[in-house]
């Protein structure tokens, strides 16, 4: 596979606050997912779930399946249970040709919670890493059996948040767990993302691009405000609309010899924020940033 951009349709219609979009009809987030220029999209709830279904509407744009959100819960139950209960979605991911899931532990995180601070987020006991890595690992390795890789996806909310939760979690699980960077994630969350590109540099099997308005996120931590509020208020944009260095991270990718999607996944209020205007913009600025630093040719 060659580097491909893709997006992830809560640019049109939210998974976590289901009014925000939520009279957009599915037909018009692919359809104006193609004309900004996209190759592919990600799952999103509007989306139908059997492949029988979906391939002829995603053909009929002209759209490729990236991937799509798992909610793991290896916090609460084994891995055989978790492998039990992901079949549903590897089967349609499989069936769709699909190379990567995106995969995050749910069980007790708070991102959906509108009323929960980020300062309330869990925050897993140095005990609990060990098992927490193992379970993942099975998981992993079951997985790439099937012809999948695990993208595991650090999240605002969640006990994988930080640059030193990344890095544990990287540190307890073996190959077959692979890293989602997330550029908005990391930085939101503290990090500098392109140092969390050079340091786990070898597990990055998917991107998403989301950029930072700065004064945003300080009012965010200032506030104390809740994941989905400091989104409400602004928070991510598309790239090039923000504080992200978006050559320096992709440099790292490039010289690494990445391949795999660059997703643009940027929530906001689509009321405020033109979904067209801004996949169009998102695209543009992802695009350039990989001709320029020799991801994509010109």
């Amino acid at each position: 596979m060659t580097i491909e951009i893709g997006i992830n349709p809560i640019t049109w219609s939210n998974d976590d606050l289901l009014y925000l979009g939520g009279d957009t009809p599915l037909e018009v987030c692919l359809a104006e997912a193609r004309e900004a220029g996209y190759a592919g999209i990600e799952l999103g709830n509007k989306f139908p779930r059997q492949a029988s279904v979906l391939a002829p509407i995603m053909k009929r744009h002209h759209l490729k399946l990236v991937s799509g959100w798992y909610s793991a819960s290896l916090l609460k139950r084994s891995a055989k249970e978790e492998i039990a209960a992901m079949q549903p979605h590897l089967s349609l991911l499989q069936d769709m040709g699909c190379k990567v899931m995106v995969f995050a532990e749910t069980s007790n995180d708070i991102h959906g919670d509108q009323s929960r601070p980020l300062s309330e987020r869990p925050i897993l006991k140095a005990g609990a890493w060990q098992q927490f890595g193992e379970r993942m690992t099975a998981v992993g390795d079951y997985m790439e059996k099937q012809g999948l890789k695990l993208a595991y996806h650090h999240h605002m909310g969640g006990v994988v948040q930080s640059a030193e939760e990344v890095d544990k979690l990287m540190a307890v699980t073996g190959p077959s767990v692979g890293l989602l960077l997330d550029t908005g994630h990391a930085v939101f969350g503290g990090a500098d993302p392109v140092a969390m590109a050079k340091r786990h540099i070898n597990r990055i099997v998917h991107v998403h691009c989301k950029d930072i308005r700065k004064d945003i996120m300080a009012r965010a931590r200032k506030e104390n405000m809740s994941f989905l509020n400091a989104v409400l208020n602004g928070v991510f944009t598309v790239p090039g609309d923000g504080m992200i260095d978006y050559d320096s991270v992709l440099s790292v990718l490039s010289a690494a010899g990445y391949d795999g999607w660059l997703v643009v996944e940027a929530e906001q209020d689509p009321a405020k924020a033109h979904p067209l205007t801004y996949a169009k913009m998102g695209y543009r600025g992802l695009r350039d940033a990989a001709i320029r630093t020799g991801l994509l040719s010109a």
